[in-house]
């Protein structure tokens, strides 16, 4: 049996109490090596909160097991693993596959069974109601400093926060230098120029922290002039807090800032409105691309996608290029996207077979909760009546009552964070198909607003660079990844029984999966059925 050692340690408060990555490697490392025939592949550590998706190390160690480079994981406990719904559902749906086989924990005995995973899943829903309460904790502490009149966090540049008396100090270094940023902004200074005067001349930096030393950007002298915070205010969620800092500038000045900006506090309307401003970043300056009406001696009107050439330094030599040229380039991108008859045959094949595993394993699970539930519900009445007969203390009683209520949050959740219904599943596969066999038509068919959701729907990182568009196909519609060879079969592969998928394909029905089990499907599902035509929403609906 080969397996993975998962070292994580994260930087929050939710950590301090857990062993050091060091201390946790060799306990692993000791549970591992009592297994008789076990081989260690490789010691990953991370320090990443597991909280949110998104672990780079965690995620490229998950890939690795399902390309075979190893049946289990051993770790130190089930939250180091998991504490949010994807993560934990992943690991369980590979088990349910027979991709992973096993997982050791040095405080936790697991058995790869009905009855085993059923208790994993409990156990990684405490770790994320665990992490709920803290997040709600922590909510609540940031709202009571707020409305204390104390910022939460790091303050502005030009302040610093005391550890001593737990209040905001001007920085003696920098305060001065943000007060003359605003003198030179009522000279009648532009943000760019006040910039340049800040970073050669005076050498400001940010603020002391991870990434203290780096001159300031031209987006955070924007922020700088345009903060309330600077007038004794503390903004949040649109509602003014009086701060009990010292205030930098008097309001007649700040207004006086705002009015030679021309940013107000609320957004000023745009005069145009395009498809893809917003989406699209330079490939060559990684600023944001914008678009402008131009207009030749003839009258005629065209329109130009181009890099703003906002940052700082030299200019960005990037040319613009037509909308018209912009959009071919989506068009064959869309193309490119359409699911073949063949694998959406063979998809719907292995639906079938997925939905009546699943039907099974959910009856399974929900009778494994309704007794775990019950039988909690039944503890709690027994302490409550060893408390009435005095038989316990208070300070028993509390722990005891806190450790029961836990795990009845659990099994609530247990109940409601169930797997995906087949009908969801269903819909989505059979929506994502019918999509990417239309998004060229309803593409070109379309308003401003529907080609922007459609390419907001099925890529992400847009990048343009020497007039081409660089475009990152979502999960739901990456079928064909790196591979244009990725059916085989006879002829045009239209008979699914002379489809094999490859490996691309497989990965592809997994992601299918994952996502039909997540929150975002419902959401998914709307925005398929919203961009397809009339007459197949009805048939959807």
């Amino acid at each position: 049996m080969k397996y993975f050692l998962y070292c994580r340690k994260s930087t929050e408060s939710e950590d301090r109490q857990v062993l050091s990555i060091e201390s946790q490697r060799r306990e692993v490392e000791r549970l591992v090596l009592a297994v008789p025939g076990a081989e260690i592949v490789e010691i990953i550590e991370e320090s990443r909160s597991a909280m949110t998706p998104g672990r780079p190390r965690f995620d490229a160690m998950v890939a690795r097991i399902e390309n075979g480079e190893a049946e289990g994981i051993a770790t130190w406990a089930p939250d180091r693993l998991a504490r949010n719904s994807i993560d934990g559902g992943r690991l369980i749906y590979l088990l349910d596959q027979g991709v992973l086989t096993d997982l050791k924990f040095s405080n936790y005995g697991f058995e790869n069974n009905s009855q085993g995973k059923f208790m994993l899943q409990i156990m990684f829903g405490q770790s994320k109601y665990y992490s709920d309460a803290l997040s709600e904790n922590v909510k609540r502490g940031i709202r009571t400093k707020r409305e204390h009149g104390w910022q939460a966090g790091r303050p502005p540049v030009g302040y610093l926060n005391d550890p001593v008396t737990r209040t905001i100090v001007p920085d003696p270094e920098r305060f001065p230098l943000v007060r003359r940023m605003f003198d030179l902004a009522l000279a009648g200074q532009s943000p760019k120029q006040i910039a340049v005067i800040a970073r050669d001349d005076w050498g400001l930096t940010s603020s002391p922290g991870k990434r203290m030393g780096r001159p300031l950007a031209l987006a955070t002298v924007y922020k700088i002039l345009s903060n309330r915070f600077y007038v004794g205010e503390i903004t949040h969620a649109g509602t003014a807090y009086p701060g009990r800092h010292r205030p930098m500038i008097t309001h007649a000045e700040f207004e006086s800032v705002q009015a030679r900006l021309r940013r107000p506090d609320r957004p000023r309307p745009s005069r145009h409105r395009f498809a893809f401003t917003g989406l699209i970043r330079c490939g060559a300056c990684g600023g944001m691309v914008t678009a402008e009406h131009k207009t030749n001696a003839y009258g005629a009107r065209y329109v130009y996608y181009h890099c703003a050439k906002r940052r700082l330094g030299p200019r960005c030599p990037e040319r613009s290029i037509e909308v018209r040229d912009l959009e071919r380039q989506i068009v064959a991108f869309l193309s490119g996207l359409t699911v073949p008859d063949g694998l959406a045959d063979w998809g719907r094949d292995r639906l079938r077979v997925t939905s009546k595993a699943e039907a099974a394993f959910r009856e399974v699970r929900r009778k494994a909760v309704d007794k775990a539930f019950a039988a909690t519900e039944a503890q709690l009445r027994e302490l409550t009546g060893l408390r009435l007969r005095r038989m316990i203390d208070d300070a028993e009683f509390g722990a005891e009552r806190q450790r029961l209520d836990r795990e009845l949050a659990a099994l609530r959740q247990g109940r409601t964070d169930a797997a995906a219904k087949p009908s969801e599943v269903i819909e989505l596969f059979e929506g994502v198909v019918s999509f990417s066999k239309q998004a060229v038509d309803r593409f070109s068919s379309g308003d401003q607003t529907t080609r922007r959701r459609i390419l907001e729907l099925v890529g992400s990182n847009f990048s343009l660079r020497g007039k081409k568009l660089t475009i990152q196909a979502a999960n739901l519609f990456r079928w064909r990844r790196e591979n244009p060879n990725i059916l085989s079969g006879r002829g045009q592969v239209e008979d699914v029984r002379t489809f094999r998928p490859r490996g691309e394909a497989q990965v592809w029905f997994k992601e299918m999966l994952a996502h039909a089990d997540s929150r975002e499907c419902d959401e998914t599902i709307k925005d398929i059925r919203s961009l397809m035509p009339p007459a197949e929403q009805a048939m959807a609906a």
